[in-house]
């Protein structure tokens, strides 16, 4: 027997004796004969596809298998084409940065978002500035406080190593 392939059962690979047939019009003729149903889809020039598989009997309709399969991938590709990917950018602050260097990259965060992504700000402490990590924490409570409407912190701000780091998402 020859490898399943994917989507509905085609022409001779419905086994079952009966089914119920829709014709390539849309009409419904009813609980008919397998071989019927093929003898009407070859006079048409068509195929006998197999529509619902699971009800007793299997639907089946008169349609042209490989329009219906073309249909199928443009749906698919149409839906592919619609979902947003999240990605999550990365911001990185030293805990005694400038204003104007931090409105820049506050500009930067109200981009991402807007794009609906998520920004990750690390703050990254170099020698004695490990000894001011309480800068760091003021630097990433401001970045909340400056983002309150527009984005919620997905992940509270977490120490690893010589930085710290937080994930805010766009609301």
């Amino acid at each position: 027997m020859a490898p399943k392939n994917e989507g509905p059962r085609i022409n001779e690979e419905i086994s079952v004796p009966q089914i119920l047939l829709i014709d390539h019009h849309g009409d419904k003729k009813g609980v008919v004969k397998l071989e019927d149903a093929l003898a009407i889809a070859a006079d048409a020039g068509l195929d006998v596809v197999e529509v619902s598989p699971n009800t007793q009997p299997p639907v089946c309709k008169i349609m042209d298998y490989g329009k219906y399969k073309y249909q199928q991938q443009k749906k698919k590709a149409e839906a592919k084409k619609k979902q947003k990917v999240v990605e999550i950018k990365e911001i990185k602050m030293r805990p005694n940065i400038d204003d104007h260097d931090y409105d820049v990259k506050v500009k930067a965060m109200k981009r991402f978002f807007e794009e609906g992504d998520k920004v990750k700000v690390t703050l990254r402490f170099r020698g004695r500035e490990m000894a001011h990590q309480d800068r760091g924490a003021d630097l990433l409570r401001r970045v909340q406080d400056d983002f309150e409407e527009i984005a919620k912190v997905e992940q509270y701000p977490k120490m690893e190593g010589r930085q710290i780091m937080m994930v805010m998402a766009p609301r």
